[in-house]
């Protein structure tokens, strides 16, 4: 069987150099997109080389990437736009292969074997699609080049910015064992501490461990973790057209302020379900189970799941089932900074449900009906053109004019 090979691209900074590329009076400064401080979203967002240099870091707070850098850009984000350049260098990776699977918005695996006899080796394709994105975008991309995808994945973070790496069969043992364990896709941070614990600190290590521990540690998950790491890894790309399943549906907001009373959170849990639901049937899916994520103002969070009595796209259902695990957990100790609200166990709307004399079949078609016209009403005037009397006077909701839904890899559809 002939061996794969699969490229995994990575654009470099990408929210960062989208910005500079926009703005080129950026090019020659330290740059770092952030969310908006009076939103409470003041973190680093992305950063590009420059501000790396300075140690600027994903996640710290505005405050302190500019105590490390004095003279750091702080930019918004513009998500339309990444999107739009997102899908610009998807059309450049179409030229090569119908076989692309997004990993992100900014990384994607592309199968080229079957591409070989019109474009050559996997690094000549590699290196032609990296100069094409630097010179169709003004975009730089980092992009590894193997026979699976764990190894592709490994190449091209090895070498950034504008590089190509190869991993191949014959070299992978030099190029990969002496990389450290969390380097690879699968390891996770819990993973790689426990297997710190016992000593397994690179790759080659993670490929010889004992079998018997890493399944008593880890379950399966310790065989295929090891699988990984000796280039095991037969997971197909994706074809383009490919959709991931949704798993769950979700909307969370950090607050302008911290809520103080169970009223507060109602009106919010409510607000968040209204999206949730809108949502769920624009998928064409129902929920069977609810999760409930709050934030304290200390930034600790809790979550916790609930069934529903019956798969259901209602936002009362869903916001009365969050506000009661609310209720029957959050002991007030601390202020609320921020709620997230997820529809979860989803199932398709068009499956059929067992019948009960004890629920109110025309009460749950007359709702239905109402939704599909508030839907209709929201498609043709704007979100806010109609709103639920409970969250009108909600001073505390920050606004996202520049909402995007986004499908990512786990499954869940998350939204900005």
């Amino acid at each position: 069987m002939e061996t794969r090979t699969i490229l995994h691209s990575d654009l470099n900074n990408f929210y960062a150099s989208v910005e500079c590329m926009l703005e080129p009076a950026l090019r020659d400064k330290a740059v770092a997109v952030c969310g908006k401080a009076e939103e409470r979203h003041g973190i680093v967002l992305a950063k590009n080389d420059a501000a790396k240099r300075c140690g600027v870091t994903t996640g710290e707070t505005i405050w302190e990437a500019k105590q490390k850098c004095p003279g750091l850009v702080i930019v918004e984000p513009h998500y339309r736009e990444y999107i739009k350049y997102s899908q610009y260098v998807r059309r450049i990776y179409n030229d090569y292969s119908d076989q692309i699977e997004a990993y992100g918005m900014d990384e994607n695996w592309i199968d080229v074997t079957a591409s070989k006899r019109l474009f050559g080796d996997g690094s000549k394709i590699a290196n032609e699609i990296r100069e094409r994105v630097k010179f169709e975008l003004g975009l730089t991309v980092s992009i590894g080049v193997s026979y699976n995808k764990i190894f592709a994945k490994l190449g091209s973070d090895m070498k950034k910015p504008d590089a190509v790496t190869c991993i191949t069969q014959e070299n992978y043992r030099e190029k990969v064992w002496g990389l450290p364990v969390c380097d690879m896709l699968g390891v996770g941070r819990a993973a790689s501490l426990e297997l710190n614990r016992y000593g397994i600190r690179t790759i080659g290590e993670l490929a010889h461990c004992n079998d018997a521990l890493l399944a008593c540690k880890f379950g399966v998950n310790g065989a295929r973790m090891k699988r990984f790491a000796n280039g095991e890894d037969n997971s197909k790309v994706m074809p383009r057209d490919y959709h991931v399943p949704i798993k769950s549906i979700g909307n969370g907001i950090t607050f302008l302020s911290d809520l103080h009373s169970n009223d507060e959170v109602w009106a919010m849990i409510l607000a968040l379900s209204d999206k949730v639901t809108s949502r769920l049937r624009e998928a064409h899916k129902k929920a069977r189970g609810v999760s409930l994520t709050v934030k304290c103002c200390d930034l600790a969070y809790k979550e916790w799941q609930g069934t529903l009595e019956y798969p259901t796209q209602s936002m009362g259902d869903v916001a009365h089932r969050c506000f009661a695990l609310f209720m029957q957990n959050y002991p007030w100790v601390k202020p609320v900074r921020a709620l997230t609200v997820r529809a979860i166990r989803l199932v398709d709307d068009t499956i059929g449900e067992q019948l009960s004399i004890f629920r109110d079949i025309e009460y749950i078609e007359r709702n239905e009906k109402i939704d599909q016209t508030v839907d209709e009403i929201r498609r043709r005037f704007g979100w806010n053109a109609l709103q639920s009397a409970a969250t009108l006077k909600l001073d505390k909701l920050p606004q996202n004019e520049d909402e995007i839904d986004l499908t990512m890899p786990t499954g869940m559809l998350l939204f900005a």
